[in-house]
C-alpha cells in the first residue's frame, strides 16, 4: 500500500537522508538503473513541487534520462538496510545489473513509467521539466578542484572531471510504501 504524503511535511527526512545517500532510479529500453545521489534540492519551481537531481554528464543514468526523462527518488526511511546505497554508488549500470546484484525489490510506480524501490519506502515520482548543464567557469576554484578534478577520468564513480546536469523535476506523486 502507498500512503500519499505532502513532501514538505517530510522535507527534513528527505534532506537528511540525501546527505547520507538515496537512490535515483531510471528506466529506458527495458533497463532499470539505480544510482546513489548525495546532492539534490527540494523546492518549488513554477508553482510546482520539485526535486532537483545532479547527475554527471558521463553517467549511465544520464543516458537513460535522455531517453526517458522521468525518475524516482527512493529514500531510506525507518529501519532499512542501506547496503545497496554503497553498491549503487560504486558501480556503473553500464557494467552490472545493480537491482539483481543488490536484491532490491521493485514495485510499479503510481504515475511514472519507472519502478520504485520497495526497500526504500519514502518515494518521490518525478518528471523532468527543465535541465541545465553546469558552467565550469562559474564554479569557485576550490570547489572545482575538489569535486571536478580534471586529471581523473569520467569512468571514476567518485569525483571526476565531468560536470553535472541539473535535472529539475516536478514531483508528480509522493508516498511511503507500507506493507
Amino acid at each position: 500500500m502507498k500512503k500519499e504524503i505532502n513532501i514538505f511535511d517530510y522535507a527534513n527526512d528527505i534532506m537528511t537522508a540525501l546527505g547520507k545517500g538515496v537512490l535515483l532510479t531510471t528506466q529506458a529500453e527495458g533497463t532499470v538503473n539505480s544510482m546513489t545521489i548525495g546532492w539534490g534540492m527540494l523546492g518549488i519551481e513554477w508553482n510546482k513541487p520539485v526535486f532537483v537531481a545532479l547527475v554527471r554528464t558521463g553517467r549511465f543514468t544520464k543516458e537513460l534520462l535522455d531517453k526517458n526523462p522521468v525518475f524516482t527518488v527512493n529514500i531510506p526511511y525507518g529501519k532499512v538496510n542501506r547496503k545497496a546505497i554503497g553498491f549503487c554508488g560504486t558501480n556503473s549500470g553500464r557494467n552490472v545489473d545493480k537491482i539483481k546484484e543488490t536484491g532490491l525489490k521493485l514495485e510499479e510506480a503510481s504515475v511514472v513509467d519507472v519502478p520504485v524501490i520497495k526497500d526504500y519506502p519514502l518515494t518521490l515520482e518525478c518528471r523532468v521539466i527543465y535541465q541545465q548543464e553546469q558552467n565550469g567557469d562559474k564554479i569557485p576554484d576550490e570547489d572545482k578542484e575538489r569535486f571536478y578534478p580534471q586529471d581523473i577520468d569520467s569512468s571514476n564513480t567518485g569525483a571526476n572531471k565531468d560536470f553535472h546536469i541539473l535535472y529539475h523535476a516536478e514531483i508528480v506523486k509522493a508516498y511511503i510504501i507500507e506493507d
